[in-house]
């Protein structure tokens, strides 16, 4: 639009038209004509007079000659028509500088509609400008949105890239790669710094004299190229690679540089007339609002602007609406109103002092919307906040972070004021910008330039570790003043940040602000239904990288809108005292199922909701008064019938998008350009594009819904007769208000924001403090191996020092990295948001529950954030914020204990994944003290019922995880099962940082003490001797895993020892060295089930009037037998393997599984009275496998000779450690293991190698010749016992009773076996 002349817009304008001489008196009906006169020549002097004149001799100047005189003074000094918007030489191409989008690229890539901002979308994506430089010096900025792989700088026209070379990769490009810190020119070097996102990277060429700069915020990098190529037909255009999801933005000079240098160009001319216009105008703007008439004494007043009011004199206004009629057009523009409006907004909050002090901005806004169309004050406020948004996100960190603080405050004053709000609200901060930036505070990656060594001078990381590389809280007097200096320092950091954080608050006050109705619809109705939007697109498109906000933001999003929620919540809670405080928030269970509000296709419970209303239509009419349309069940049918076809497009990547369709949600990634990420670049062919698919519309029920978008208040809060989004609530929920309705649905959203990313961030996060602990204990060892390094070798202390130095100065840094890391995200406010998320999930759990079926529609995500909000409260959080200081915590695990004990296993819940996580998330808990004891508070009903569950047959679910938790219940009791690492791993690190949230639980969870559970034990006890069926079942299904576990492991061994032996080089799948160990400790684990089930309740096994006591017993014997014979073997393929101490394996030794044997043997050979002592020898000694040297293996004392011995044991034992055996020991042996087995239990292995020594030569001595006839003929290791009926077939009883386990035909005939007789052959007449 022009900005020239009075009534010359493209557009009608609100004219406030004056009266004429003609029409009207010399004096009017505002003032005088002399005051009007002065008071405008005051306003606006003319410019080209060497000085004013005095007034009786200037000519007077009325509003009917001021359009006239304005324009005059406005044309003064611009350019005219011949040199205005002329390219400046040594610049070829459009004067609009912008990403060539339609030849200029190669791969795929998504390019935002004002195509500046870009993201990769292969594997190296390149593409470049639209205008080429050939002579003078110039420059753009580039706004780095992540700090991955790019490689930044300039290229002529006849590079060619592809996928794999990009810019600086040929002869004619040059380039900056801030990730590798390396620059580009087909060779690459050293150069620069490292980069992160919210940097901008300046990118200077000098054609004068053929060099090429970069700069990084500001700060010079130095030439990086020199001799460039130049002359005749060399022009460089400025480009970009970048590999897959990284993503940036260029700034050619459509806006103004951020960090302009002397004597470079920006590509695009700045618009020179329109900024003259501007600042002249603003400047009559700003002395129309330091001017004031006085009437009675005919003057012109000067007074302070910060007090002006829009209510003041019609001279004031007409006069504002003059200079309005020019400066509107011109506020649409981004680049004059980033120069020119924000700074002016910028410099009146200057003085300090809080918003509300600053008045002025408002009386400005209202002013804005009485003289400006509204599409220009639309325009203007969008460019406003996207100029103040780009501002806060790529300002660089000082220490006193007051650039973020300014624009905040910006931000803060122009939400102050309804009208703007709510049409920023509508239309702008979630459609068109990204609002969550404004509530991220980054992480400085360069903690010099951030200031930081001012603020924290001195460091501290810990010192003194014990023999597992733990930390030891033992430390120095200098040690403590070190800390607490460092502490010190990170609580001055804090104090400053939480400025920010206060700042932040009060805009999302702003926007929940539900009081606001004056002009319509208000603020938090409005932010509500774009919230619900905003996650509707990050839960639809997760794996979408142009849809998904970052979970850095998230991370501040969720605390912001915890910490604003929370206090709108209490202030309800304050005028109405029914209400519930926040303290005990939850969700009510009637959002779950009532349809008003929209859950997308995130999985219930119970299943596909669909399916859900057909199933329980009729628990819903009579719990809820829901009824459900038939037509509508019909219809979801039909729903489901589609998402089946789609369903393989659906599981596809959604990044490929047909050239010029729009997707759902413009760029998160390239936001610095704030524009819709709508266009899609492809050098491939169009055919290989999937469309996305759209968004689910809102379920169709009986109720009123709408969709999001079109609620309204009543829809939300309800009215007479309507319970708005509590509609249908059971009779379980008590009938009292619980708040605002509103704030039960944010309070929905930030669960679901929970899930979506934050937990995933906050682990991500813990990945520096784990940095700090390794280069901590790197240094420690260092200093050790400094002091123990002797004179003589000056060359070893010299490497040894300069490790030292590299890993002190390392941890200097990370330390103060680690402190803002602290204060933003692991503090102990932020400890507290993440336990009130837990505390609401776990009441809105209970009261889901309580309505019995319906508790199938909650979504699986309330039961997900209840456990990884637990889970990163024990592990994520500093040890400092300790989790037994926070309020009501032993009460919170009580009741997150009964959840899982209850729900592991309830119908209701169908879904295989969430099932999965509820069984990690008990065998997690039970490792831990505190929370096992949490366990043993729940009701004794629940606390069996739990018991009974995970005494469940093991086929047909996750039996290892339920095996597992058994085998922490038991850890502690067992036979030489008290250590808390294995003796030959206390030299290791468990590998578990890339391990997902639960899985990483567990790993460290294994590494814990001991801590079992008598009070659980007992329980089990009580139900395996109460419930017969169910203890031979159980064990049924243990003896059979133990089998195949342990067969699977013995047959993985034998092919990892034949790889090792070939003579051709060989490497091992990792993954078949991972499942092997699996299977060992799989094996290992569930001999230590089966030996907690011998010493609870060992009658299951050697009482045999039990059914199948007697083939329990047999089978038992037959599975420790082949254990013990597989690894004592002398010179076996166990032996070989572990000797190999191949990467992957480290669990596999000799230890665990022969001490879990013994454990078992000693519980039946000697802990039992004399009748189950006589039947386990027994039936061990009649076993064919029976070998007693198996068992003198386990004591040393094989017969083997000095030649033949193996060395099982000696490569895993570490000079020092407990496990440390004599050099001459040349067997695995109990009695080198003191520090892990009792001398008792060792007494008792003796015992029973006695009995059995004993045993066995009685057994031999008195066994008399069986003729082959009269041995089983299945296993010809016992005599036939058992006769067949009907078919009179015979084999021993183990045999037939082991064999009608899985199959009720005969062994030989196939015939329906209907009973089973003992049988003694008659004896032979002599």
């Amino acid at each position: 639009m022009s900005s020239k002349g009075g009534g010359s817009t493209a557009l009608t304008r609100r004219n406030y038209r004056l009266a004429s001489d003609t029409d009207k008196p010399k004096v009017t009906g505002l003032v005088n004509e002399k005051l009007l006169s002065d008071y405008l020549h005051h306003v606006f002097p003319a410019s080209h007079l060497p000085r004013p004149p005095l007034a009786s001799l200037r000519k007077p100047l009325g509003f009917q000659d001021l359009g006239a005189h304005l324009e005059r003074l406005l044309t003064e000094g611009e350019p005219t028509e011949d040199t205005r918007d002329q390219p400046v030489d040594g610049c070829l191409g459009p004067l609009t500088v912008v990403l060539d989008h339609t030849s200029g690229f190669e791969g795929l890539l998504f390019v935002d509609d004002d195509l500046l901002g870009v993201i990769g979308h292969s594997n190296f994506s390149s593409i470049r400008a639209t205008t080429c430089v050939y002579r003078g010096k110039w420059a753009y900025e580039v706004l780095i949105s992540s700090q991955g792989l790019m490689q930044i700088g300039w290229c002529t026209l006849n590079c060619r890239f592809n996928q794999e070379e990009g810019v600086g990769d040929t002869p004619d490009s040059y380039a900056y790669d801030g990730n590798r810190v390396r620059k580009w020119n087909v060779t690459t070097t050293n150069y620069g710094k490292s980069w992160a996102a919210g940097d901008i990277v300046s990118c200077l060429i000098d054609l004068d004299e053929g060099t090429i700069t970069f700069c990084l915020n500001g700060q010079s990098l130095g030439t990086a190229f020199s001799n460039i190529k130049m002359g005749p037909g060399v022009a460089y255009f400025p480009a970009i690679s970048l590999s897959f999801k990284e993503s940036v933005a260029f700034n050619f000079g459509s806006r103004p540089l951020r960090y302009p240098v002397e004597g470079y160009l920006p590509l695009q001319n700045p618009p020179t007339a329109d900024l003259l216009r501007a600042h002249k105008l603003l400047g009559y703007i700003k002395t129309v609002l330091s001017t004031t008439l006085d009437t009675q004494e005919e003057k012109v007043l000067e007074k302070d602007s910060a007090c002006w009011s829009l209510h003041g004199e019609p001279t004031t206004l007409v006069t504002l609406a003059h200079i309005f009629n020019y400066f509107a057009p011109l506020m649409c523009k981004v680049y004059l109103v980033e120069d020119v409006l924000m700074n002016f907004l910028l410099g009146i909050l200057e003085g300090g002092g809080s918003v509300d002090e600053h008045p002025l901005i408002q009386q400005l806004l209202d002013l804005f919307w009485l003289l400006m169309e509204d599409y220009e004050v639309n325009e203007c406020l969008k460019q406003l906040m996207m100029s103040l948004l780009r501002a806060y996100r790529f300002s660089p960190i000082i220490p006193d972070l007051g650039f973020q603080i300014h624009y905040l405050r910006l931000t803060t004053a122009i939400l102050r004021h309804e009208k703007s709000r709510k049409y920023l609200l509508s239309n702008v901060l979630f459609d068109v910008l990204r609002s969550v930036v404004f509530f991220y505070i980054k992480t400085p990656l360069r903690v010099k330039e951030a200031g930081l060594e001012e603020l924290i001078p001195t460091t501290w990381w810990p010192t003194r570790f014990d023999k597992e590389g733990k930390e030891s809280k033992d430390e120095s007097a200098e040690e403590r003043l070190r800390r607490r200096a460092y502490e010190r320092g990170c609580q001055r950091l804090k104090k400053r940040i939480e400025v920010v954080e206060e700042l932040q608050v009060q805009i999302l006050k702003l926007m929940l602000n539900n009081k606001d109705k004056g002009t319509g619809e208000a603020s938090r109705y409005i932010f509500l239904n774009k919230f619900r939007k905003f996650l509707q697109e990050n839960a639809s498109n997760r794996g979408h990288p142009t849809a998904l906000c970052p979970p850095e933001y998230m991370v501040c999003f969720l605390h912001r809108l915890i910490t604003a929620v929370r206090s709108y919540w209490d202030e309800g809670k304050m005028r109405n005292p029914g209400c519930v405080s926040s303290d005990e928030a939850y969700v009510p269970p009637q959002l779950f199922y009532n349809g008003k509000v929209d859950y997308f296709d995130l999985q219930r419970l119970g299943g596909l909701l669909s399916h859900l209303k057909k199933t329980l239509k009729d628990d819903l009419a009579s719990k809820a008064n829901i009824l459900m349309d038939p037509a509508e069940i019909q219809a979801t049918s039909m729903d489901d019938l589609d998402e089946e076809e789609e369903s393989g497009s659906a599981q596809r990547p959604f990044g490929a998008v047909a050239m010029g369709g729009a997707l759902a949600r413009p760029s998160w990634l390239s936001s610095p350009t704030l524009g819709r990420a709508n266009r899609f670049l492809s050098t491939a062919a169009v055919s290989l594009m999937t469309p996305r698919r759209p968004l689910a519309p809102p379920e169709k029920v009986k109720v009123r819904t709408l969709a999001v978008e079109q609620r309204t208040e009543e829809d939300i809060e309800g009215s007479h007769g309507n319970d708005g989004l509590l509609l249908g609530r059971p009779l379980e929920e008590p009938d009292h208000p619980i708040t605002e309705k509103s704030l039960l649905e944010i309070l929905d959203g930030i669960v679901m924001m929970y899930n979506l990313s934050v937990h995933q961030q906050l682990g991500k996060m813990v990945v520096v403090s784990d940095d700090v602990h390794e280069y901590a204990v790197a240094l420690k060892d260092t200093e050790e191996k400094i002091a123990r390094c002797p004179a003589r070798r000056p060359d070893i202390l010299e490497e040894l020092q300069k490790s030292q130095k590299v890993f002190a100065e390392k941890l200097n840094h990370l330390s103060r990295r680690l402190a803002w890391i602290n204060a933003t995200i692991y503090c102990k406010d932020k400890m507290l948001d993440v336990y009130w998320l837990l505390r609401v999930c776990i009441l809105t759990i209970q009261h889901a529950d309580n309505t019995g079926t319906l508790f199938a529609f909650a979504p699986e995500f309330y039961l997900n954030v209840a456990m990884n909000s637990y889970s990163s409260l024990k592990n994520y959080f500093s040890p400092s914020n300790c989790m037994d200081q926070l309020p009501g915590y032993e009460d919170t695990l009580t009741q997150l204990a009964a959840i899982l004990a209850k729900h592991f296993a309830d119908p209701r819940i169908v879904g295989t994944d969430i099932k999965d996580s509820l069984m990690q998330a008990l065998a997690s808990y039970v490792c831990y003290p505190q929370s096992l004891r949490a366990v043993e508070r729940i009701p004794e009903e629940q606390r069996v019922s739990m018991m009974r569950n995970l005494l469940a047959p093991y086929e047909q679910r996750p039996w290892a995880q339920t095996n597992w938790i058994l085998v922490r219940l038991w850890r502690g009791c067992g036979f030489g099962y008290r250590y808390t690492r294995l003796p030959h791993l206390l030299k290791t690190k468990p590998e578990d940082t890339n391990l997902p949230s639960l899985q990483r639980d567990l790993s460290i969870a294994s590494f814990q003490k001991p801590c079992p559970s008598l009070l659980l034990q007992r329980h089990m006890a009580e139900l395996l001797s109460l419930d017969k069926d169910m203890a031979a079942s159980f064990l049924n299904s243990v003896l059979n895993q133990l089998n195949w576990a342990f067969s699977e492991f013995i047959g993985m061994i034998q092919e990892i020892q034949q790889a090792a032996e070939r003579p051709e080089r060989n490497f091992v799948d990792t993954r078949q060295l991972k499942v092997c160990a699996t299977c060992f400790d799989l094996s290992v684990s569930l001999l230590r089930v089966l030996e907690m089930t011998v010493t609870l309740v060992p009658q299951i096994f050697l009482d045999w009037t039990r059914p199948s006591a007697e083939l329990l017993l047999r089978r038992l014997a037959q599975l420790l037998n082949q254990v013990l014979n597989r690894v004592t073997a002398e010179r076996n393929l166990f032996d070989r393997v572990v000797n190999l101490r191949l990467p992957g394996l480290e669990s596999v030794d000799h230890y665990p599984i022969l001490v879990a044997v013994t454990g078992i043997l000693v519980r039946i050979l000697v802990d039992c009275e004399r009748q189950g002592v006589s039947r386990a020898a027994s039936v061990l000694l009649s076993d064919p496998c029976f070998q007693l040297h198996s068992i003198q293996h386990l004591l040393g004392e094989g017969e083997t000779s000095p030649a033949t011995a193996v060395l099982p044991q000696t490569p895993a034992v570490h000079p020092g450690d407990p496990a440390a055996a004599p050099a001459e020991r040349k067997h695995f042996s109990l009695h080198a293991y003191t520090d892990y087995i009792h001398e008792e239990e060792e007494q008792k292995v003796e015992q029973m190698l006695a009995f059995l020594t004993i045993e066995s030569k009685q057994a031999a001595a008195s066994t008399a010749p069986t003729s082959e006839e009269d041995l089983c003929p299945i296993c010809y290791a016992h005599s036939i016992s058992a006769v067949f009926k009907p078919c009179s077939h015979k084999s021993c009883k183990a045999c037939i009773n082991q064999h009608l386990m899985n199959n009720k035909d005969c062994f030989f005939c196939k015939a329906t076996i209907t009973g089973v007789e003992d049988y003694s052959k008659k004896p032979t007449a002599s």
